[in-house]
């Protein structure tokens, strides 16, 4: 399917942030992720970094090198000729996780809310392939999209303070995992020994926008 050109909005006098508004969420992130793989690997003097969100791509660029009006068209010319269905495709990564009790203290909420016991929860949240649709909130959080329908349930209407380290969590339609310790809303079904954010590894974040994640229930002293 052909890209329709972009909106595109000057924000501050450094960064250009590109919406892809004429796609569906998933075929818009993964245009907004294309994009920014196509101006990293292409690497114009001016690039300073690129941000992918749901559906846009935050590009910054150094304005002592190039105008907005020029970074503009060199944007447009590059979501002209991108070949999405030919992008570089994410790694799979394994999440190693650890379900119920006090890894996961929420697991039985969610599993009275959709009706399903907590086996049938984790069997569905270890069945599907997510894709991370970019990192934010925190350093390193990954919003993952994938999740099975029927897994779906509302935040917590009070949120934690402090939501532990490595904390697997389902918000409405997403999962994610908390990489920091932080106040939180999702619902907690388990928690990874992973370490999602190092800022003394290269690079510090363990996932990437466009990384496939699958997870796999270990045992509580595995």
């Amino acid at each position: 399917m052909p890209i329709v050109s972009p909106h595109l909005t000057l924000v501050g006098d450094a960064a250009v942030l590109v919406e892809f508004r004429d796609r569906d969420l998933i075929a818009a992130n993964r245009a907004a992720r294309a994009l920014g793989q196509a101006l990293v690997a292409a690497a114009p003097a001016w690039l300073r970094d690129v941000t992918p969100a749901y559906r846009t791509l935050l590009v910054g660029f150094d304005p002592l090198v190039s105008a907005p009006g020029a970074v503009a068209a060199a944007v447009e010319s590059a979501v002209s000729q991108l070949d999405i269905e030919h992008s570089a495709p994410g790694r799979l990564v394994e999440i190693q996780a650890r379900y119920g009790g006090d890894h996961g203290p929420d697991l039985a909420d969610v599993a009275r809310l959709t009706g399903l016991s907590e086996a049938e929860v984790v069997a569905r949240h270890t069945a599907a392939v997510y894709t991370v649709m970019f990192i934010g909130f925190m350093p390193g959080f990954p919003y993952l999209s994938g999740l099975d329908p029927s897994l779906a349930t509302p935040r917590l209407a009070t949120p934690r303070r402090a939501v532990p380290v490595g904390s697997v969590g389902i918000g409405g339609d997403q999962t994610g995992v908390y990489p920091l310790v932080s106040p939180g809303g999702w619902r907690l079904i388990g928690r990874t020994p992973l370490t999602l954010y190092d800022p003394r590894r290269d690079p510090p974040t363990l996932l990437r926008a466009g990384d496939q994640v699958r997870f796999v229930a270990i045992a509580a002293g595995g």
